[in-house]
């Protein structure tokens, strides 16, 4: 088979991978439909290489894509009821620890106490395949009401938007602000309307708030062309604030701004990776009562009850996508994705 693996320096090629054979334990995906994930052009961009960063096991190179969603065509040892699983729709939990921690069996493999073992298409072979060998146990069922494309996006950014509402607890009655409407924020812009929220979309690009219209956004501010985006959401707040907020975008201010939006006793969430956040502790935390918390992406029963939401209230995940395509044209999927002027790309090996 094929797989697409990521070199560095905004490069990548098409490699021949042999076709992956189950161990005890294991399962194979037939891959349907496979996301490109934002997190991904970290690797794709490294200046260094691919190898510096670690996604080089010892066999060679590492299939790219953490984003997966298809069919158990195959399965090893080990595996309890072999025959149930082939046939399964499905998609992946892209982490594996150790199994049998605290965290482990409550299905938070990427919080292994023992550290995580492989974290698929980074440093296990990932998605952007025909097939892709995993532990059975970090397979979740797919709902018959939904779409591989779908369970792509609910195998990290829309698990995620998930996951950090579930975090802030919110509610029909709160307004939330939700800073960044890349994959990750026009998820949760599509999923806390989906609540019933007033939902306060912010992004600099002007196309990605009309997406966010279309997804369910009530208002939508451009911190690009307001002097005062705290002010901005205490004026559309009548003067409180925002009772939770989310911040996607890992940019300083953003991340900033998002706790100095919130009215008292107020929640913001950051998902965002990497960089820093600079803020005056007795204003913009202690004296407000506000509540800072940080959400990594989410479990194994997590993505399950994500998948159950989004399948009983018919919301369209699909609509994420602005872009299907094939393996061979993968060189011009990430040159696009990476100018960040577009929506969200995946791969149909199938189309």
């Amino acid at each position: 088979m094929q797989g697409v693996v990521f070199l560095g320096d905004r490069k990548l090629e098409i490699r021949d991978f042999e076709d992956p054979v189950p161990g005890p334990g294991e399962v194979v995906l037939e891959i349907r439909a496979s996301g490109m994930c934002g997190s991904d052009l970290k690797f794709y961009r490294a200046r260094e290489g691919a190898k510096s960063l670690g996604f080089v096991m010892a066999g060679g190179p590492v299939i790219a894509g953490h984003e997966p969603s298809g069919v158990v065509v195959a399965v090893g040892t080990e595996v309890q009821a072999n025959e149930a699983w082939v046939g399964m729709r499905a998609m992946q939990h892209h982490y594996q620890g150790c199994g049998v921690c605290p965290h482990c069996t409550t299905g938070w493999m990427q919080m292994c106490d023992e550290g995580v073992k492989s974290v698929y298409g980074i440093t296990a072979h990932g998605a952007h395949a025909r097939y892709m060998k995993c532990p059975a146990r970090t397979l979740v069922a797919l709902p018959e009401e939904l779409s591989f494309r779908a369970g792509a996006a609910i195998s990290c950014g829309t698990g995620t938007a998930y996951a950090a509402l579930e975090r802030l607890d919110l509610r029909p009655r709160h307004t939330i602000a939700i800073f960044g409407q890349g994959p990750v924020g026009l998820s949760a812009t599509q999923l806390a309307h989906a609540t019933g929220a007033r939902v306060i979309a912010l992004d600099t690009d002007a196309r990605r708030l009309a997406r966010a219209c279309e997804f369910g956004a009530d208002e939508t501010i451009n911190p690009a062309e307001c002097g005062d985006v705290p002010g901005a959401v205490r004026e559309l707040t009548r003067g409180f604030g925002a009772e939770c907020t989310l911040e996607t975008s890992s940019a300083p201010q953003a991340r900033r701004a998002a706790v100095q939006c919130l009215r008292k006793w107020g929640r913001a969430c950051l998902v965002g990776e990497g960089g820093a956040i600079e803020l005056d502790v007795s204003n913009d935390l202690l004296r407000k009562q506000a509540t800072l918390i940080g959400s990594w992406t989410f479990s194994t029963t997590g993505q399950a009850e994500c998948a159950r939401y989004i399948a009983d209230r018919g919301i369209d995940v699909d609509a994420l996508f602005t872009h299907e395509w094939k393996l061979a044209d993968a060189e011009r999927a990430y040159a696009m994705f990476d100018a960040q002027s577009e929506g969200k790309g995946v791969f149909l090996p199938d189309a």
